[in-house]
């Protein structure tokens, strides 16, 4: 007899779920987990070794346990590109965005409280919600997937949530939240109860817009995620950080495992740091291709959502899961997040957005013959 999953004593919430991934496929362009598709320049590979190499030296000791110096650095960087003054007791730091959402979840959430999000919206922020036992909560969003602004003040005042997820710019759709949007849904929770309203700005590096950061000021139960993926090129160092008021990050800290963050990724993190004006260059090409994916998926007529991160949500498909097979069949792979007729694309080089470009046009043809 077959031994499984279900013979074991697992939370019930827990039961029937799959775990959070994109497919991991050998294709000749991947395109489906919004990476950045440039290597680190040898110049910063070459600090990192080195500084790496120097926090080898002390491996049998435990690292800052409060990352101070990281922290400090992510603060200045913080404070030179939005203008808004962080000191290191501003900012906490983690293994990705994903352990800051998990980590404000153990704090402000937990079993018997509630967090809502509005879908569709990063995944992640429903499946961590489960994973602390806090109840998850589905917010409203117009067909255009803008916030239903009049309907999420009415969820608001109805659940009373503990935590309020707010992703801009949004994954998987790319559209990016007014601020006028994020301080109505902000007073509105205050309103209800003393709630968390936690901006994901993953992707804010590609926007068009300024960061939301400013609205840190007067406002100590608002909080701004950030990760280094994406921008940075870092997607393989797990590096995820947050600012808030210093109460928050003294809150985060009474959860957080002891010395969470390695010796080298702090060193790694650091290395980056030291070169964020090269790095940001690479933005800039990439949002200089998202722009191009947007206009040429248009013009062979497909739909686009206007997009504010490194990637285009396309559509409309009679079946998304059967185009994106067709696309995958071309050497292509692109997202299907299960959003109903649309797919993703992670905007990557110029030569692996041709190849994407060629494959959706075969597609299209094929759709209208």
């Amino acid at each position: 007899m077959t031994f499984g999953i279900d013979d074991l004593p697992v939370r019930d919430e827990l039961r029937g779920k799959s775990p959070y991934g994109a497919p991991q496929l050998d294709v000749p362009v991947r395109l489906n987990t919004n990476e950045n598709p440039y290597p680190l320049p040898e110049a910063l590979v070459e600090r990192i070794t080195e500084r790496v190499r120097a926090a080898a030296r002390d491996l049998n000791r435990y690292p800052d346990r409060d990352a101070v110096e990281l922290r400090t650095r992510l603060a200045e960087y913080l404070t030179k590109t939005t203008g808004h003054p962080l000191d290191t007791g501003d900012v906490w730091a983690a293994n990705g965005s994903n352990e800051v959402i998990q980590q404000l979840l153990q704090t402000f959430g937990g079993p018997g409280r509630t967090a809502i999000g509005f879908e569709p919206s990063y995944s992640m922020h429903g499946l961590i919600a489960r994973g602390t036992g806090t109840g998850w909560i589905s917010g409203p969003r117009h067909a255009d997937f803008t916030i239903d602004v009049p309907a999420a003040e009415r969820a608001l005042a109805e659940h009373r949530p503990d935590v309020v997820f707010i992703t801009t710019p949004n994954n998987p759709t790319g559209n990016a939240v007014p601020a006028e949007t994020v301080l109505a849904l902000y007073e509105a929770a205050q309103a209800a109860k003393p709630s968390m309203v936690v901006v994901d700005e993953a992707y804010v590096e590609f926007s068009h817009g300024a960061s939301l950061l400013p609205l840190l000021a007067g406002r100590p139960h608002l909080v701004i995620s950030r990760t280094m993926s994406k921008a940075f090129g870092a997607a393989g160092l797990r590096l995820g950080y947050l600012a808030a008021h210093p109460a928050v990050v003294d809150a985060v800290q009474l959860v957080r495992l002891p010395y969470h963050l390695s010796a080298v990724t702090q060193a790694t993190a650091l290395a980056a740091l030291e070169h964020t004006d090269t790095l940001l260059k690479y933005v800039e090409q990439l949002k200089t291709e998202r722009d191009r994916l947007v206009a040429e998926l248009r013009a062979i007529g497909y739909e686009v959502t206007e997009s504010d991160a490194n990637f285009v949500q396309f559509g409309r498909f009679a079946d998304s899961h059967e185009a994106w097979r067709k696309i995958l069949d071309r050497g292509v792979l692109v997202r299907d997040n299960g959003v109903p007729g649309w797919l993703r694309v992670t905007a990557g080089t110029p030569e692996e957005n041709d190849a994407f470009l060629d494959a959706v046009r075969e597609v299209k043809k094929e759709q209208n013959t």
